[in-house]
């Protein structure tokens, strides 16, 4: 069952991932002015590698390929999601415990992948396949 869980727990923890960068990539223009207001660099260019990063990303966690570097990839950068997207403590009360739930999601993703990456794969994934879980 352990192996047919973390298969199922890969799955789940995608989804979000390849469903968010296709989202960026067909609103790209919604998606640059959404970065230009975090003030993040050149954003009609991070806006593209965000999106690809993501659907990319998340679809090695789905095959299980380099599944424990993308895990580690995927932490840190859903942390600086969580700090540049989800400002529970900067925003007006109204938006508080909206912000709040987002980066307490963002929390546990965050600890699920770092599971990911001390458990591995599992055997149904390209890694166990070629010998590299």
């Amino acid at each position: 069952m352990t192996d047919l869980a973390q298969a199922i727990g890969r799955v789940l923890l995608s989804v979000i991932f390849i469903v968010a960068g296709y989202n960026k990539l067909v609103a790209i223009t919604g998606t640059t002015a959404y970065f230009t207001r975090l003030g993040l660099p050149v954003p009609q260019v991070t806006a593209w590698l965000v999106a690809s990063f993501e659907i990319a990303a998340g679809l090695m966690i789905l095959v299980g390929f380099k599944t424990r570097w993308v895990a580690l990839a995927l932490c840190v950068f859903t942390g600086i999601a969580l700090f540049l997207g989800h400002k529970f403590w900067a925003v007006e009360a109204a938006q508080y415990n909206n912000q709040l739930n987002h980066a307490l999601k963002n929390l546990a993703i965050m600890g699920a992948f770092l599971l990911l990456y001390a458990g591995g794969p599992g055997r149904y994934s390209v890694d166990a396949k070629s010998g590299s879980r």
